[in-house]
């Protein structure tokens, strides 16, 4: 039997199943290994044609007569926050993010589980086990770094620490960008707009890092789970033709992007 090199991306395409997003549609995913020295090169490449990581998997939608599914990366450089983000911010500035390792801990699953109880309790993560989310956390042969978001105290001037867990975000780094993995926050702190608020830094963070984007993953018109995307703009959005750029102003697509 012939045995594929692990730096020799294979794909694969998933039978159908109902679309999480868009009622009555299905969906079905092509997708590939990430493994081997070359995993962080094919993350990169594979994410500039429109793939999502999932552990150690990269995916893409390839759903028959649909392209609802749009990958989205905000053009960090050029962002600027409209009031009600500015709101948001504001509302948060008792929050300090701490960037690790992706090392998960009891207290990160303690949100994780709160988080998916209260918002997606029928969704396909609601019945991961403290080891599913290890696995989700750990199983990456990329660049992968855990955003912790912690309320200030008063040594967090000095320390760079804060206290009582709020939010996490799992991220990549790209060789262009950060890749927003999965976030997750304490539902109770709902008020805060945490989601919008983990965006909003990390613009920030590509900013001062020098990486012009953001990858928020899939934008879906029309769908109310995944439509908020399109409010970080300008921002870029995949087409057949390349990246489009949407402008705050029109949210009209212009020229293809480089």
């Amino acid at each position: 039997m012939t045995q594929h090199s692990r730096d020799t991306p294979q794909f694969y395409l998933t039978a159908p199943s109902p679309c999480p997003y868009l009622p009555g549609r299905h969906e079905r995913k092509v997708f590939t290994h990430l493994v081997g020295d070359k995993a962080g090169d094919l993350n990169d490449l594979l994410t500039h044609g429109g793939f999502r990581r999932s552990q150690s998997i990269a995916y893409r939608p390839a759903c028959d007569q649909c392209r609802a599914c749009v990958s989205v990366r905000v053009i960090a450089n050029e962002f600027r926050p409209s009031r009600n983000f500015r709101k948001v911010q504001a509302r948060n500035a008792d929050i300090i993010g701490e960037q690790r390792s992706a090392v998960p801990t009891s207290e990160q699953y303690s949100v994780f589980r709160a988080y998916l109880d209260r918002r997606h309790r029928n969704g396909g993560m609601a019945d991961m086990t403290v080891l599913d989310y290890a696995m989700m956390v750990e199983d990456s042969h990329v660049e992968t770094r855990i955003i912790e978001y912690r309320k200030r105290n008063v040594d967090s001037a000095i320390t760079g620490r804060g206290d009582e867990l709020l939010a996490v975000a799992l991220t990549d780094v790209l060789s262009d960008g950060l890749s927003m993995v999965y976030s997750f926050f304490e539902p109770s702190q709902e008020a805060r707009s945490l989601g919008t608020f983990m965006i909003l830094d990390h613009i920030a963070r590509a900013r001062r890092q020098g990486l012009p984007y953001v990858y928020l993953g899939y934008w879906i018109e029309g769908s109310k789970k995944m439509d908020y995307k399109g409010r970080f703009l300008p921002q870029q959005r995949l087409a057949p033709s390349g990246w489009l750029r949407v402008d705050a102003s029109s949210e009209a697509l212009a020229e293809p992007q480089d």
